[in-house]
């Protein structure tokens, strides 16, 4: 349909006529949200990143979404149904829809598609991006290793997954860099956004002694918890400032913005290629929010150290000697994780009790 301005004016001009100008239509941007923009989560900075892709490019572009958007069966009827509303370009912003979008991007071959936190390229009209949600992890884990009390960190995730796995693994590891007291306690909520579910898993683990609380779900219900126990937590895929100075005393920000907007115009001016990119600190896809005044001083300061050091590129939150959880050798002194292993990691690093689930 986009093709018929061109079209008309071409057979004008071979008549010798003239037409008045044709508006072109503006190109359409879906985005599938697994949660809804009102989490102040996980959703949330994937409609802020949206909402600025419509800022930068204005009447030339138009964006719509569908949220709370099942993984599995609903998410390829959502998808297609966005398609057949006229979307050039889908977002798809959860992992789990990453066979819902190939197998609708094989039907639609002219249609741009990008999944987030996938692998799963099996179109060239696939692109999948993921952020290095461990480098933000591991300044967490730094912070909450000295602010304990207890010396039992609660950690909330959603499903075992490699993604997931690298932050409890990154976080465990720099907590007990500075506390080797530190004992982990990890709860498994099954979901990704489940207020309920999330609050239960954080009292469970306020319960079973936890003072500090970290999560790897969407909604702000652990910082509502954490919170009304006196408590401190960390903010997860968005600031969730609303809860500083405490509970919230740092947080890790998914900015997807400056992603999108690129993304988007490489697919209108025609050069958008096919790619599978893993981005952090330093190109500012991860961020580390302000770290509050109920930190310690002095541990602002060293944490600061290790964001300047992560923006920089200087550090890796994987670097050895690292041992496997059975007490393995996994990474000689000085040696660095590979990116391979960190995309499949489905081991927990020695010191952390418990079992994944399979």
């Amino acid at each position: 349909m986009k093709l018929l301005p061109k079209l008309l004016a071409s057979a004008a001009l071979a008549m010798g006529l003239a037409l008045p100008a044709v508006a072109q239509d503006p190109f359409k941007v879906g985005f599938i949200y697994v949660g809804t923009p009102g989490d102040y989560g996980w959703t949330y900075e994937h409609d802020q990143a949206r909402l600025a892709v419509e800022a930068h490019y204005g009447d030339a572009v138009e964006t719509v979404y569908l949220e709370s958007v099942p993984e599995g069966a609903d998410a390829e009827r959502s998808i297609t149904q966005m398609i057949l509303g006229g979307a050039d370009m889908v977002f798809t912003t959860s992992f789990g829809y990453g066979e819902a979008t190939n197998a609708v991007a094989a039907k639609f071959p002219d249609v741009y598609f990008e999944h987030a936190t996938g692998y799963m390229r099996e179109h060239s009209n696939v692109s999948t991006y993921n952020a290095r949600f461990y480098e933000g992890r591991a300044v967490l884990g730094h912070i909450a290793g000295q602010m304990t009390e207890s010396n039992i960190i609660g950690y909330i995730g959603s499903y075992p997954i490699p993604e997931v796995i690298q932050g409890i693994n990154s976080a465990f590891l720099h907590a007990r860099a500075v506390n080797p007291d530190v004992e982990f306690r990890v709860v498994w909520a099954y979901t990704w956004f489940d207020p309920a579910i999330e609050a239960d898993a954080a009292q469970a683990l306020i319960d079973a002694g936890a003072d500090v609380i970290m999560q790897h779900t969407d909604s702000t219900a652990p910082q509502t918890v954490a919170q009304e126990a006196g408590i401190i937590s960390f903010g997860q895929a968005s600031d969730m400032i609303q809860f500083a100075p405490r509970p919230r005393v740092a947080s890790i920000i998914d900015n997807w913005t400056p992603y999108y907007i690129r993304r988007v115009g490489e697919a209108m001016d025609g050069t958008w290629t096919q790619s599978d990119i893993w981005e952090g600190m330093p190109e500012g896809m991860v961020v580390i929010g302000e770290l509050t005044e109920a930190i310690p001083a002095e541990v602002r300061a060293s944490a600061q150290v290790m964001i300047d050091a992560l923006k920089a590129g200087t550090y890796h939150p994987f670097t050895g000697p690292i041992n496997k959880q059975d007490g393995s050798a996994w990474l000689a002194a000085g040696e660095v994780a590979d990116d391979g292993t960190l995309l499949g990691m489905n081991f927990y690093v020695e010191g952390i009790t418990g079992e994944i689930p399979n």
